[in-house]
């Protein structure tokens, strides 16, 4: 199979789809691999580390387009990539449907076959998503923690306090694998921590787990707005695989806020689990309402793309093999996590939370997959 990696054009990011060693992989495996120039850049890996391994360097994205089967990217295609996506392509990548119309149309419209990241599901998990998620879990309480310096508008509250001052508090909600990522990393800095899930199993998972310092709530409307009036730092990170994230926080709840309190949404991806959110980027990553720091950057992994693009195409590589080895139908058929990762197929949605998001028309897997 005829592999295609593009330069990522979105707003800030910087990773790309496939290391030097992903790729490496693949021509042993029997398939050709096509770079586009300067792809591997930003994330620290230039056009001679994929060439010396035998890739080919394609001068645009339209050539390697034109020349490849499968395109693994990282983020979804944005507008200028629509027309460069043919019938013929199975791309893999994340694309959170969801939370664009738009995007869903478009992909309908290319008729290729969208395999997601972020549906592929093995014994109940989400294994795509997983490193992205550590990545975002981790950096939420890293920008939390500068926006709630002084000079960026915040409080002023050192997450940690020092001896003789409290900490700071600090609100997580999804004690998923975000969430677990943000607590650890906010409760090594000796901040106060209340994380909130509607699990009661995952709850008792994070009472034996979690430090001193965190503590572990069960999700529900009244403990979510008495939390928020002492919470300094708010992180969102409630995910329902393939739909829209709830909005926990609503834009009423802001006035309740001490001012200055920041907010990160990990889940703007997925639409926001913050009623007041919208989509920022890393060069103008926040947002101020009614005196709450919104922090809601799209691609947050994006920029520590050497860490995310090694953590990315360890969890995607054995994936993609299948797919380049066997095809897209006959991998799915194999694998069943690789089938829940199929989201749109040959112009129809076979994601069922994707259909209902748009009110669209939906079709099972396995119609297509006999």
């Amino acid at each position: 199979m005829i592999i295609g990696v593009p330069k990522e054009i979105k707003s800030d990011e910087s990773r790309v789809g496939l290391t030097p060693a992903g790729a490496s992989a693949l021509i042993n495996s029997g398939h050709t691999v096509n770079i586009e120039k300067g792809a591997g850049f930003s994330s620290g890996f230039n056009d001679n580390d994929y060439s010396s391994i035998g890739c080919e360097i394609i001068d645009s994205a339209n050539e390697l387009f034109s020349t490849s089967e499968m395109i693994i990217k990282v983020k979804e295609p944005i507008e200028e990539e629509y027309k460069l996506i043919k019938q013929n392509h199975l791309i893999f990548t994340f694309f959170h449907f969801a939370s664009s119309e738009k995007l869903t149309k478009a992909m309908i419209n290319s008729g290729a076959v969208c395999l997601a990241y972020e549906t592929v599901e093995k014994n109940g998990k989400l294994p795509l998503l997983i490193p992205m998620s550590e990545v975002a879990g981790r950096m939420a309480t890293q920008q939390g923690a500068k926006f709630l310096e002084k000079p960026q508008d915040g409080f002023g509250i050192l997450l940690g306090g020092v001896p003789g001052v409290q900490p700071a508090n600090v609100m997580i909600l999804g004690g998923g694998i975000s969430g677990t990522e943000a607590a650890k990393m906010a409760a090594g800095l000796g901040a106060n921590v209340t994380i909130f899930d509607n699990n009661l199993e995952r709850l008792r998972e994070l009472e034996n787990i979690m430090p001193a310092n965190v503590t572990p709530i069960y999700s529900n409307q009244l403990n979510i707005e008495k939390e928020v009036k002492r919470s300094h730092l708010i992180i969102g990170s409630v995910l329902i695989p393939g739909s829209k994230a709830p909005k926990l926080i609503t834009e009423s709840m802001l006035s309740d806020m001490i001012p200055g309190t920041v907010l990160v949404d990990i889940a703007i991806d997925q639409g926001g689990c913050f009623e007041s959110s919208k989509p920022t980027t890393h060069k103008n990553p926040i947002f101020i309402k009614k005196g709450i720091i919104h922090y809601a950057v799209t691609n947050m992994p994006g920029a520590v793309p050497n860490t995310s693009t090694t953590a990315l195409t360890n969890a995607t590589l054995s994936y993609a093999i299948q797919l380049a080895n066997n095809g897209w139908k006959k991998a799915c058929k194999i694998d069943n996590s690789l089938a829940k990762g199929l989201n749109i197929i040959n112009g129809s949605v076979v994601y069922k939370e994707v259909a209902n998001a748009f009110n669209l028309n939906y079709k099972k897997v396995s119609t297509f997959l006999n």
